[in-house]
């Protein structure tokens, strides 16, 4: 069942972004005659791998920096750039990937490969389900970049401040995935674009629903300022060396 309503949601979404997506590759070329696409390698359910596609909103090769998390205020970010960060239009071509079978509307969000090796054993589990376009973590985090503009250290900015809520919020799903539970993420996935505060609200009921810690339905509701927090299985916050914390 969850197959078929990614394919129907695949489709529909689709026919009604494809004449956007196809204007926004079109000025993303002309802004310097590369590729609009960036098709980077991300871990797939179960530890493989696959390609996810991605309309380009950096410089080209902005990944030789090495630097997996994106601050607002990254250098890399094209003028053009902004633009497409701010309404999601990077993501719309990973509809294709949900037609593959690569990903899912919703799931956890796939990583890069250095960051799934981070992992913990609990984090691990995030790996059970296919990849999504958005989950409760895509709704809660929609303004992660912001949160990561004007640190010195964005990776380790995200691993102490975004990851541990992320990862907790991310397993939610995966112990409690269902159809059901799919169509109300992506409904707030479409509230969160014209009423942040709402979906956030409506999140943070949604997640003591599923009978999560008070902790993290703050953290869902984004009450209250973040602080670092070690990931799911750690004792200690990931330290300078993205390895410090041990678990327990």
């Amino acid at each position: 069942m969850k197959r078929l309503l990614d394919i129907a949601g695949a489709l529909c979404g689709l026919a009604v972004t494809g004449p956007f997506m196809a204007l926004a590759a079109l000025l993303v070329w002309l802004q310097d005659f590369h590729s609009p696409l960036y098709i980077p390698w991300r871990v797939a359910r179960g530890g493989g791998r696959f390609r996810m596609f991605k309309l380009r909103s950096m410089v080209i090769r902005a990944d030789a920096t090495g630097v997996s998390s994106t601050a607002g205020d990254d250098r890399r970010i094209t003028r053009l750039g902004h633009v497409i960060r701010r309404f999601k239009l990077d993501e719309l071509p990973q509809l294709f990937n949900v037609l593959i079978g690569d990903m899912s509307l919703v799931g956890p969000r796939p990583n890069v490969e250095s960051e799934v090796r981070a992992y913990t054993p609990q984090e691990r589990h995030l790996l059970d389900a296919r990849p999504g376009i958005t989950d409760m973590a895509s709704i809660a985090f929609a303004d992660e970049s912001d949160v990561l503009r004007g640190s010195a250290d964005p990776d380790l900015a995200y691993n102490q401040l975004i990851r541990p809520w992320k990862s907790r919020l991310g397993l939610l799903y995966v112990s409690h995935a269902s159809v059901g539970l799919d169509l109300q993420l992506l409904g707030l996935t479409a509230l969160t674009l014209v009423n942040r505060r709402s979906a956030l609200d409506r999140l943070e009921k949604l997640v003591a629903s599923l009978g999560a810690a008070p902790e993290v339905c703050a953290a869902a509701g984004r009450k209250g300022t973040l602080v670092p927090h070690p990931p799911p299985g750690m004792s200690q916050v990931v330290g300078v060396d993205l390895g410090a914390a041990k678990a327990p």
